[in-house]
């Protein structure tokens, strides 16, 4: 077993476990857990009562939260002609086609987010084993394989997170940094969960929620109110 660090108990003193904390009372609860030596990512925990093996019931899309990440993000698009310059407008890192293709196979991997307009993802597929296990591959549902690439460009930098269930039901994602308010930490944790309740499958039986919980990159989670957090709906 993992030996618990001074610090961390000291962190898991100030909450109670056993505890299912109201949404607004664990917000103003995680903020409190503040101890790094840098600005700490928030980030909520969700157990899902679906089956993902059905395509009807795997969770996936984005979200742009109305406060950002509190991270900056790099992206790169790959585009053709007249998208080249409409990317570079719209504040893309990178841009680019056969000479991108080119750097990425070269193991230069400078971008957090891909973009691709559905006409170079002929060029993308060539890059799938490189791409897909580091979760850079551009997907229609997380609206980066789009021929509107100033938004997913402006989406991207203005704090769009992506988020997937995983095979046992499990979702995570950063939602803001600890440095944000505790009213821009909610409106962010709320606008993440808003867009995970949206996404429930008709297919789903049973309680959706199993557990909400949110925390900070160095300290122990707190558990929400399940009943509470599954009302929440976009604003």
């Amino acid at each position: 077993m993992a030996k618990v660090s001074k610090r961390y108990k000291a962190l898991l003193e100030k909450i109670d476990t056993e505890k299912k904390y109201s949404f607004a009372e664990a917000i103003s609860t995680v903020k409190g857990l503040a101890s790094a030596k840098f600005d700490e990512s928030v980030e909520v925990a969700l157990n899902l009562n679906v089956d993902p093996r059905h395509a009807d019931q795997m969770i996936r899309g984005a979200v742009v939260l109305p406060h950002g990440t509190g991270k900056t993000v790099r992206v790169a698009v790959f585009a053709k002609g007249a998208k080249m310059d409409e990317a570079k407008a719209a504040g893309a890192d990178i841009v680019g086609n056969d000479d991108l293709v080119e750097t990425v196979q070269g193991g230069e991997i400078n971008f957090d987010v891909l973009v691709a307009t559905p006409d170079c993802m002929g060029l993308v597929g060539k890059l799938g084993r490189i791409l897909g296990p580091k979760g850079l591959m551009p997907n229609p549902k997380l609206g980066t394989v789009t021929m509107d690439v100033t938004k997913a460009v402006n989406d991207a930098k203005g704090g769009q997170v992506a988020y997937r269930v995983d095979k046992k039901g499990n979702m995570q994602a950063a939602v803001g940094k600890v440095s944000f308010s505790e009213e821009q930490i909610k409106e962010n944790v709320e606008a993440f969960i808003a867009a995970i309740n949206k996404a429930k499958p008709s297919t789903a039986k049973g309680r959706y929620m199993t557990n909400a919980a949110i925390s900070l990159t160095m300290s122990p989670s707190v558990d929400m109110d399940v009943l509470e957090v599954m009302d929440i709906k976009a604003q």
